[in-house]
């Protein structure tokens, strides 16, 4: 008689593990990059038991988190770092669409997942190509060639950036500003920002949203240049929730009052959020990507990332 095969786990260890982590990820030790690294761990051992669920709430959790963010900034100085980093957002969001469709075409990638990439690259990451996407008529396959790609960068990025932002002294202004330029989606821009600094994070969450409302123009443009018609556009109603919390935190002084308790309760959310993000970045869908779409996403915000630095440390 031939061995038995070893066992399978039990299936309650998934779901004890991962109820134990996102617990931990609830308490003062739990940062965003760790939380990024608790749920990368769990999706490469015993795997995701809640995948339908932690995909279904990523985005409307990261979203509330968002909002609550505005409880703790003031608009004054909101404005200040908009107008600081409008120009940098025209110039990288214009040239990163324009290298990635000169890359697409020597990679001989295919127009749809060239341009989804490229989309994610010079916006939001996961945002723009949601976006986006529906435009162009993108399968199913080469939406998820475009956001593992973003999503695998994002989380390199979440990793590298704190450290080479202390390595070159950056200041809080500075580093902000680079992330909310150089880091795809809206969770990893927070999340590296907030390692960093609370100035930091006020300055990277103002320009990130400012920079996601050019999915408007962006989704128009693409609608015009693929030739379709009929096309919906929808607008990012969280970025409005985050101007209405800036906007009462600076001119309600009632809203001070409960404004750290909401900041404090984003943040938490935005941590839960990594892990969850994590916890989906599973080894099949990175080796879904590709070598040559990967290529394009790695050489774009390569280039996008050292550029912004120069010119911001320069400057």
């Amino acid at each position: 008689m031939g061995s038995n095969p070893p066992p399978a786990p039990a299936n309650w260890l998934p779901k004890v593990v991962f109820g134990l982590l996102l617990v931990f990820c609830l308490t003062p030790w739990a940062s965003p990059p760790v939380a990024l690294a608790l749920g990368l761990v769990l999706a490469q051992t015993v795997g995701n038991p809640f995948q339908a669920f932690t995909k279904k709430y990523t985005a409307k959790l990261l979203q509330y988190s968002v909002i609550g963010l505005g409880f703790g900034l003031n608009a004054h100085a909101a404005v200040q770092a908009g107008r600081q980093g409008l120009l940098f957002t025209v110039a990288s969001i214009f040239g990163t669409l324009a290298l990635g469709y000169v890359v697409g075409r020597w990679l001989k990638l295919g127009r749809v997942v060239t341009h989804l990439i490229s989309c994610g690259t010079a916006i939001c990451g996961g945002s723009a190509i949601a976006a986006v996407g529906p435009v162009v008529g993108a399968k199913d396959e080469e939406m998820s060639v475009a956001l593992g790609t973003v999503f695998v960068l994002n989380a390199v990025a979440l990793f590298a950036f704190p450290p080479i932002g202390h390595a070159l002294a950056m200041t809080q202004q500075q580093f902000g500003l680079w992330c909310a330029i150089a880091i795809h989606d809206t969770s990893s821009v927070v999340g590296a920002a907030a390692a960093y600094g609370s100035e930091a994070l006020g300055v990277a969450t103002t320009i990130k949203l400012a920079r996601a409302l050019w999915i408007i123009p962006v989704a128009l443009g693409t609608a015009y240049f693929f030739k379709q018609k009929d096309v919906k556009v929808k607008l990012p109603w969280f970025i409005l929730g985050f101007i209405g919390a800036m906007l009462l935190n600076t001119y309600v002084p009632a809203t001070r009052l409960v404004g750290p308790w909401l900041v404090q309760a984003a943040r938490l959310g935005l941590v839960v959020t990594l892990f969850f993000i994590g916890a989906g970045l599973s080894l099949k869908t990175i080796k879904s990507v590709g070598p040559r779409p990967f290529a394009l996403g790695v050489l774009l915000w390569l280039v996008i990332s050292s550029v912004s630095l120069y010119v911001i440390v320069s400057v």
